[in-house]
């Protein structure tokens, strides 16, 4: 079963916790906004991702709207990730919380 989180648990999360912020949105969304810290991942990059990264954290996966994120949190949950799928996606974290442009 995939952990789902609120934005607030998510916003908890990575105050306290440090957690990893994973987007696997299109190169233009996440240019156009992200969360603050969030890596874009795709398939070119996800093997390199996975190698290096701080499992021992717990991992957010964020989309569009919270769907996509679903499949891709159980990816990450099989390399050894505690993933958790943004309930809502970066549309419902947009309404409250801050984003950056890069």
């Amino acid at each position: 079963m995939i952990k789902q989180i609120s934005v607030g648990q998510a916003q908890q999360m990575i105050e306290q916790q440090q957690a990893l912020i994973v987007d696997i949105r299109d190169p233009a969304s996440f240019a156009n906004g992200h969360i603050e810290g969030a890596v874009r991942i795709d398939n070119g990059n996800i093997g390199s991702f996975v190698e290096e990264a701080d499992k021992s954290k717990p991992l957010i996966v964020v989309c569009y709207h919270g769907n996509s994120s679903q499949p891709a949190t159980q990816v990450f949950n099989e390399q050894g990730f505690e993933g958790h799928s943004l309930i809502g996606g970066m549309a419902e974290w947009s309404i409250t919380q801050p984003i950056v442009q890069s």
